[in-house]
C-alpha cells in the first residue's frame, strides 16, 4: 500500500492481495516479481519469506482507502492480479464492498482502478450474479462498514432500495442498462475497469471480453507494449458464457474510455519501435479517446533508417547498450523502419512523445 504512487497515471496503490503468476509475454520481465526479493527480505512485511508465486488475501488491508480523507485515483493491486484464479468469490465480495462504501461516503469518494490480465475471470465474476445481487452481497460482506450516522452501515443503506424491481413495457427486467434504483449505484460510478494488451494477440482475447462488462470506466494498458497494435478493429460479442456470439460493426476505441501506453523498464527490458507507439496515439486520435503515455522504458531510439538513407551504414555497430529493431519486432535490417535504440534508463528516456507529454486522462 502507498498513499502516493510513483505510477503517473494514478495517485495512490492498495493492495488487498499480494502475490501472482505468469500468464503471457508481458509478464516475462514482471516489475512486481522483480521487486519481491527485497521485500520478501523484510521480516515487517507482508511478503516476509515467501515466494512470488504465493499468493496471499490481506483482510487487514481492507480498510486503507477508507482512512485516506482526500478523494484521490487509486490502482488496485500493483503486486498481484485482483482476478487470479487463487482468490475466492467472497474475498472479491470483500474488495468490492470497500469500494461500494467509498462511493456512497461523501468524504471518501476515491476512484479505483482496477487492472487485470485475467479478463475472463472478471467477466464470470461480473456475470454470475445480477447487479442487485451483487450489490446486495457487496453490502453484506461490508456490513461493518458504517456511513455518517454510525447507526447505519452500508449494508442497511443499500437494503432500502436493493428489492427495487425495474420494469419496462410492463416487463420485469434486471439488465443493467434499464436498472433504474433510486440511487443509480450500477455500474458502481468509482470503479474503472481494464485489461492489459501487450500486444495484437492479447488485444484481440481480452479487450472483448472487458467491454462485456459493465463500468463507469473501461481502460486499456498498452504496457510493456511489445508490438504494433490496432484497437481500431471490429470485435466479437459475447455469449454469458464468454463464447462468441455474432460479430458487431463497432471497434474497441468506440467503448474504450482511456488507452495507457508504456515501454518496457528494468535490466532484461524490450525495446519499443516509436511507430507503434504513434500509430496507437493517432488511433486514439481519431476516435476521440484519451491517451496516456507513461514512458519510453529503459530503451529509447536515436536514429530512424529510411530505406532510401545511405547514411545508416555510419550508425556504430551494434553493442552492449545499442541494437536495432524493425516494425517488425526483429533485431535485424530486414524489415521495415529499422530504428536504433540506446538503453538509456528509464529516468533519462523519459516520456516525451513528438516534443511533448500525453497524459490526458477519462473524463469522470
Amino acid at each position: 500500500m502507498a498513499d502516493k504512487s510513483k505510477i503517473n497515471w494514478t495517485e495512490a496503490t492498495w493492495n488487498p492481495v499480494t502475490g501472482c503468476s505468469k500468464v503471457s509475454e508481458g509478464c516475462r520481465y514482471c516489475y512486481a516479481e522483480r521487486e519481491w526479493p527485497r521485500l520478501a527480505g523484510n521480516p515487517k512485511s507482508v511478503y516476509f519469506g515467501r515466494k512470488f508465486t504465493d499468493v496471499q488475501c490481506h483482510q487487514e488491508r481492507f480498510e486503507q482507502p477508507l482512512r485516506w480523507a482526500k478523494p484521490r485515483l487509486i490502482f488496485v493491486n500493483s503486486m498481484s492480479d485482483l482476478f487470479h484464479e487463487a482468490i475466492s468469490m467472497e474475498f472479491l465480495d470483500e474488495v468490492f464492498a470497500v469500494i461500494l462504501a467509498c462511493a456512497v461516503l461523501e468524504n471518501r469518494s476515491h476512484i479505483f482502478q482496477v487492472l487485470t490480465k485475467r479478463p475472463k475471470r472478471m467477466f464470470e465474476y461480473f456475470s454470475s450474479r445480477t447487479p442487485i445481487e451483487h450489490l446486495k452481497a457487496w453490502a453484506k460482506a461490508g456490513n461493518w462498514i458504517h456511513l455518517k450516522d454510525p447507526d447505519v452501515c452500508i449494508d442497511e443503506y443499500v437494503s432500502q432500495f436493493a428489492t427495487y424491481t425495474p420494469y419496462k413495457n410492463g416487463k420485469y427486467t434486471e439488465s443493467y442498462q434499464e436498472w433504474n434504483a433510486p440511487e443509480k449505484l450500477w455500474p458502481l460510478k468509482n470503479l474503472w475497469l481494464g485489461v492489459t494488451a501487450e500486444d495484437q494477440r492479447a488485444a484481440d482475447e481480452r479487450i472483448p471480453i472487458l467491454l462485456q462488462i459493465p463500468a463507469a470506466i473501461r481502460f486499456v494498458s498498452v504496457e510493456p507494449m511489445l508490438g504494433s497494435i490496432r484497437l481500431d478493429k471490429q470485435f466479437t460479442k459475447l455469449t454469458k458464457e464468454g463464447k462468441p456470439a455474432y460479430p458487431c460493426d463497432e471497434n474497441y476505441l468506440f467503448d474504450l474510455d482511456w488507452v495507457i501506453c508504456g515501454g518496457e523498464s528494468g535490466p532484461s527490458a524490450r525495446p519499443m519501435h516509436p511507430d507503434w507507439l504513434r500509430n496507437l496515439k493517432n488511433q486514439c486520435m481519431v476516435a476521440g479517446v484519451p491517451f496516456f503515455f507513461k514512458q519510453w522504458g529503459e530503451w529509447k531510439s536515436f536514429y530512424d533508417r529510411d530505406i532510401d538513407d545511405p547514411d545508416w551504414q555510419n550508425v556504430p555497430e551494434e553493442k552492449h547498450g545499442v541494437c536495432r529493431l524493425n516494425l517488425a519486432g526483429g533485431h535485424g535490417f530486414h524489415g521495415e523502419r529499422v530504428v536504433y535504440c540506446r538503453r538509456a534508463g528509464k529516468k533519462a528516456a523519459g516520456r516525451l512523445l513528438d516534443g511533448r507529454e500525453w497524459s490526458e486522462m477519462p473524463r469522470i
